[in-house]
């Protein structure tokens, strides 16, 4: 089975040096990658040079061997590399997907009150948090502890622990990073009370 023709010769060329430069990016020669991908290297080199059809068996097959996958291998290079920011004005937020993975989105805030006080507003939800300060002085309360995070530094914290994070001194600008699990737990959190999890920048990311 062919995954590609003629009429998609820009593509098939990119794919070829995708293989050779991922090859390349490990160390491999030609003889090992064919070897890590079952072909011989006299095929596996007529595919890097253009001289033999891409077949899609082969294509799964190098691309496990090269630890990536095969969306990603071709991967088509018209596709957008700008992405705008969904803006949510209600809440100070920006929100980018992450194209690559969608459970992953990258979230931009800014905070301007501490955080809760009282423990019972924090949340706790499976996931996996990472944030850093743009500007500003940010405080993350987690479980009894709490932690002053300056402008540049960075944290990373599991979201089944109950968290929460607000302004220092005054506003403060975040950008965190949610995996799958955390951006679904933030968004139970807001239909369970009727208000978004992040409102007011108080009760985290």
């Amino acid at each position: 089975m062919l995954l590609m023709t003629q009429e998609d010769g820009q593509l098939d060329s990119l794919v070829r040096k995708r293989i050779r430069a991922l090859r390349v990016a490990q160390g491999w020669s030609l003889a090992e990658l064919a070897a890590r991908a079952h072909l011989s290297q006299s095929s596996l080199s007529r595919i890097e040079n253009g001289q033999r059809r891409l077949a899609l068996d082969q294509l799964v097959t190098l691309a496990r061997a090269l630890d990536t996958t095969l969306d990603q291998l071709v991967e088509n290079a018209d596709d957008d590399v700008v992405i705008s920011p969904m803006i949510d004005g209600a809440h100070g937020l920006m929100r980018w997907p992450i194209k690559g993975d969608p459970g992953v989105s990258v979230v931009r805030q800014r905070m301007t009150d501490p955080p809760p006080d009282n423990p019972a507003r924090m949340r706790a939800h499976p996931g996996h948090e990472w944030l850093v300060v743009l500007s500003g002085t940010a405080v993350l309360m987690l479980g009894h502890r709490r932690f002053r995070i300056e402008t540049n530094q960075a944290a990373e914290f599991p979201t089944m622990m109950p968290h929460a994070i607000g302004a220092e001194g005054g506003p403060c600008e975040i950008l965190g990073i949610f995996d799958r699990d955390a951006r679904r737990g933030h968004q139970e959190d807001a239909g369970a009370d009727g208000t978004e999890a992040d409102r007011g920048g108080a009760q985290g990311l």
